[in-house]
């Protein structure tokens, strides 16, 4: 019987190793691709990190440089490339900009909305925890075009207002707290009641204390998913470059034909990326709480 245990124990790590595997290779390719020249990019070799042989960038000399100033590592080409191609600390307050404010305003619509179906007895409580669960149906692609017809009828494509008001309200977001507010005992709440507070002061100064973990779990969704969306930001930012989000920052550095952009490229997405690995790997035993306690297993 113990052998049977360790011969499952090591099929499930196996299984475990071999899905990790899978999920890292883009991430390691995309990181050896910003350290590498053109020219191992395109022949696919030199390893990890590539010679780092020293290479002149042609477009320094053309712009009046010499070929001893404009010689430089590969990794020190694709990374200044980043900055001196397009203004990306531009992109990146972008993001950060967007994200924070969705998130922000999603908290002040599902908070209250997920107390009200979680702890308040009203009549149709039930029909409408079972429409944001129909909503959690509906993909964004479907309702794309009503939201831009719109925003431009109201004037307001090519704005930060186009990039956040589509997405303050999170039904994810609502049913995710509501969960969580479902493990939270009544009598915390009844004794809030006899001490005189009201129903939004139980929301903001009892139930939010009690909800960080949830909320951090929520956040990482809802920052990952807004800080990455390309789809959106495409269509309602269309003529002000300087509105432009951290995805649509890597269309600057889309491959030539010689495929000389592609380090650059993948320079940028690292730094993209990277904030948002930071960010969870901090956040990581708050977000597994979080998932745990609102019975998302």
């Amino acid at each position: 019987m113990r052998a049977q245990h360790y011969i499952g124990e090591g099929w499930k790590h196996l299984v475990l190793i071999l899905a990790s595997v899978v999920v890292i290779l883009p991430f390691y390719v995309m990181l050896s691709y910003s350290l590498k020249s053109p020219g191992e990019i395109e022949r696919n070799e030199g390893g990890f990190f590539g010679a780092q042989e020293p290479m002149v960038d042609e477009r320094c000399v053309v712009i009046g440089g010499t070929p001893e100033s404009c010689t430089m590592r590969p990794v020190v080409f694709n990374y200044t490339k980043v900055f001196t191609e397009a203004p990306l600390l531009r992109y990146l307050l972008n993001g950060v900009i967007v994200t924070v404010s969705i998130f922000l305003i999603q908290i002040v619509v599902a908070l209250p909305c997920a107390y009200a179906l979680a702890k308040l007895r009203f009549r149709g409580r039930e029909f409408l925890f079972g429409m944001v669960l129909f909503c959690l149906l509906i993909p964004v692609h479907a309702i794309a075009l009503p939201l831009y017809i719109m925003l431009a009828k109201l004037g307001l494509t090519n704005t930060y207002a186009a990039l956040i008001i589509p997405w303050t309200i999170s039904v994810f977001g609502i049913f995710l707290m509501r969960q969580f507010f479902m493990t939270v005992p009544d009598d915390l709440i009844d004794a809030a009641r006899m001490d005189g507070m009201s129903e939004f002061a139980i929301v903001w100064k009892v139930m939010l204390p009690t909800a960080v973990p949830a909320l951090l779990a929520f956040g990482i969704f809802s920052v990952v998913a807004h800080w990455n969306d390309y789809f959106w930001p495409r269509i309602v930012v269309t003529g002000n470059r300087d509105l432009f989000t951290p995805p649509l920052g890597l269309r600057e550095f889309k491959g030539d034909g010689d495929g000389s952009f592609f380090g650059p490229m993948m320079a940028t997405a690292t730094i993209i990326v990277l904030p948002l690995i930071l960010a969870f790997l901090l956040a990581q035993r708050r977000f597994i709480e979080g998932i745990t306690l609102s019975g998302m297993k």
